[in-house]
């Protein structure tokens, strides 16, 4: 059975402790990067350089470009003690898992295997203590309720198997799910207090065509995570660019964000993997520090 409106948006503050101690009394600001923007770094390198540059997180979305996080030597069950206690001595924590598993796949075979992958990263997410797993809503073809349905259910069935491992699963407004009226369907339809939203702010803005300050209103306190990026438009579509550089009100999605009063990580999404032809994350990521640095410490401005 689902849920009304008002206990979808109000289901999320019973739950937003879990986003304040993600980190509730660090000295460095809330910043993560993601690490699909260094696809060819060590482990070693990409605790090294979030420590030297500021971060309080890192997003794990693969390591040396396997994005099968399960898969990766660094996180082989004889190494989660030594691999949480290397990101620990870096003072850093991991935001989330980003798995790639898609919900709205039909075929049965296939979602059995969509499901089970998710599965996966939600048992390394427990062993390592982290909160949160990404998965995707994706695409939306065929009749409408089906696939709302079958994305719905798919996340439910997620978060109460994460739910007791102490993780949330959270959605990405991603590929067609991109909107805030279709996202609180899906979630309102999940109907599961362990599940929430990764907001990709770039694509409820570029693709959803939603200004910040109306998605957040709307989404309310299931933004658990967050994906930052700015871009402009280009021949072959969206080009990304450096952090205040394009046409994404990323400084209004941010201090949208504050008046809300949200604790999770501020996310950089620096996608090198799938398009090599971006800066280097070493001009990238530091630059995104250095810019978010200055949108999070300004005095917050009242609408």
């Amino acid at each position: 059975m689902g849920v009304t409106r008002r206990e979808f948006l109000t289901a999320g503050a019973a739950t937003v402790l879990a986003s304040r101690l993600a980190w509730a009394g660090e000295e460095r600001l809330p910043l993560a990067f993601s690490t699909l923007g260094c696809p060819v770094w060590e482990w070693k390198k990409i605790l090294e350089f979030a420590q030297a540059n500021g971060f309080a997180a890192i997003e794990l979305r693969g390591v040396k470009g396997n994005v099968d996080l399960p898969s990766c030597s660094e996180f082989a069950p004889g190494q989660i003690a030594q691999t949480k206690q290397q990101v620990a001595d870096h003072g850093l924590k991991i935001s989330d898992l980003g798995a790639s598993a898609a919900m709205h796949v039909s075929d049965p075979a296939e979602r059995a295997k969509q499901l089970a992958d998710a599965r996966k990263f939600i048992d390394l997410a427990s062993a390592l203590e982290v909160l949160y797993v990404r998965v995707f809503g994706n695409e939306l073809r065929g009749p409408h309720d089906e696939v709302i349905a079958r994305v719905a259910d798919g996340l439910h069935q997620l978060g109460e198997y994460a739910g007791p491992k102490g993780v949330t699963m959270i959605i990405e407004s991603h590929g067609d799910f991109v909107t805030s009226p279709l996202l609180r369907e899906v979630l309102t339809k999940a109907d599961s207090k362990h599940v929430a939203l990764l907001w990709d702010a770039h694509h409820t803005f570029v693709d959803g065509h939603e200004q910040p300050e109306y998605t957040v209103a709307e989404m309310g306190t299931c933004i658990r995570h967050t994906h930052l990026k700015d871009s402009v438009p280009g021949e072959k579509g969206r080009q990304y660019v450096l952090t205040g550089k394009g046409e994404v009100p990323v400084e209004r999605q941010v201090q949208a964000l504050r008046r809300l009063g949200y604790k999770g990580y501020y996310c950089f999404e620096w996608e090198k993997l799938w398009h090599p032809d971006l800066a280097d994350p070493e001009v990238a990521i530091p630059d995104y520090a250095r810019v978010m640095g200055g949108y999070l410490k300004e005095p917050l401005r009242r609408q």
